[in-house]
């Protein structure tokens, strides 16, 4: 029994001396480092080449402290890169800066007495009153850039025009030239302001504080102007499968957001998910890229595992991520091994079977009759229209 308990602490003692261990700081003999900290890393997400283009992962709708956000723009730009992302949009809104009379107050030796004290906080319905800009709207879109310098992150200025969700709507200005610009008392005029720079315009959250995804009037008008851009068919932890029919029938690109305001870390990475993006399909990560691929509908909204799109770019971007290999065949029929090398989970379905999931970096092996030349079934984590799954057929 003793020698027995010997053999049990002997090891049991070394993790737990383990997790002491420390090491002498390079620069510093005096300064010992835990071996137990963890450096800030980046969640590299994969994802395939596409059709000769390359995927990358996009946030379009992000806000800072600058207006209703509770973060600094340096802080955006170090999670989005946490975050295994590659684009970010900075959207803070021009109507409504709660932050700012706070920053006023704490300022306030430096300020001018005549700063209007109070017209900057969001109010739903009434925008703020336009003599009442005395900042330059662009300011963290360029803190921002500044910062994203160091994490080869590309950021698109822009900003979002926000009124009443229930009765007007929310709309993200994209790729923006002077934010303090495009603000008017008419929301139809701001969105017109904002194209006249030559920005792409987003409709956000459809069903935001509604019943239904109807148009609002205003919203109606802009669409039917030919104002709007693309739509978001996730935003947070919302979803809305009738916008992806809206999507295709008018033409537009479809987005997946967080619209963050705080951290994304609590949100999305603590619960293992990977947060709301857009995967954006273009040449390179320039401006000039992401601009054409978005104008091109070259887009797919990925959230929670599930991803919206076109059908035959959902098709391509499937296949693209997949592996084929015959193990061999018998006579009666093929027996073959899917490898899924992308993160992406995908949940699958053959004809008259049940559905499978084939997760991130695993393999499913299948069976097919003699006469079969392709593997068939339905990707049920994807949707093409708001009732619809891509089938998709990868031949062997």
């Amino acid at each position: 029994m003793r020698k027995m308990l010997a053999i049990i602490c002997a090891s049991i003692l070394p993790l737990t001396a383990g997790a002491q261990i420390h090491y002498q700081d390079s620069k510093n003999p005096e300064i010992l480092r835990h071996m137990g900290k963890v450096e800030p890393f980046r969640q590299e997400i994969i994802l395939p080449t596409v059709n000769g283009y390359n995927v990358y992962k996009a946030d379009l709708h992000t806000h800072t402290l600058f207006s209703d956000g509770s973060v600094m723009p340096k802080f955006r730009v170090e999670e989005a890169w946490e975050d295994g992302l590659d684009i970010l949009a900075m959207t803070d809104h021009i109507e409504g800066r709660v932050v700012e009379d706070i920053l006023v107050e704490y300022l306030q030796k430096y300020v001018s007495d005549e700063y209007p004290k109070g017209v900057n906080t969001f109010i739903a319905l009434e925008p703020t009153p336009k003599g009442s800009i005395m900042v330059d709207l662009n300011f963290s879109s360029r803190l921002a850039q500044k910062e994203a310098e160091k994490y080869g992150i590309l950021v698109i200025p822009g900003t979002e025009i926000s009124r009443c969700g229930a009765t007007i709507g929310h709309f993200n200005a994209l790729f923006t030239k002077d934010n303090n610009e495009i603000y008017d008392p008419d929301p139809l005029t701001s969105i017109r302001n904002a194209k006249a720079q030559g920005a792409l315009v987003m409709h956000n959250h459809p069903g935001y504080r509604r019943t239904d995804i109807d148009y609002t009037e205003v919203e109606r008008a802009a669409y039917d102007e030919g104002l709007i851009d693309g739509v978001e068919v996730m935003n947070g932890s919302a979803f809305y499968p009738g916008i992806i029919d809206r999507v295709q029938d008018r033409g537009l690109f479809i987005a997946a957001c967080t619209d963050v305001h705080a951290g994304t870390a609590s949100k999305y990475r603590n619960g293992g998910n990977m947060r709301p993006m857009t995967l954006i399909l273009a040449k390179d990560k320039t401006m000039e890229s992401v601009r054409e691929a978005l104008e091109a509908k070259r887009t797919i909204a990925a959230g929670f595992g599930t991803l919206c799109g076109e059908e035959q770019l959902l098709k391509d971007f499937f296949a693209a991520g997949m592996k084929m290999e015959i193990i061999r065949r018998t006579s009666s029929g093929t027996e073959l091994l899917l490898t899924n090398l992308t993160s992406i989970p995908y949940i699958i379905q053959c004809k008259n079977a049940n559905w499978q999931r084939l997760n991130p970096f695993t393999s499913l092996r299948f069976k097919v009759g003699k006469k079969e030349h392709a593997l068939k079934f339905e990707v049920l984590n994807m949707y093409c229209r708001s009732d619809r799954h891509p089938v998709v057929e990868l031949p062997f």
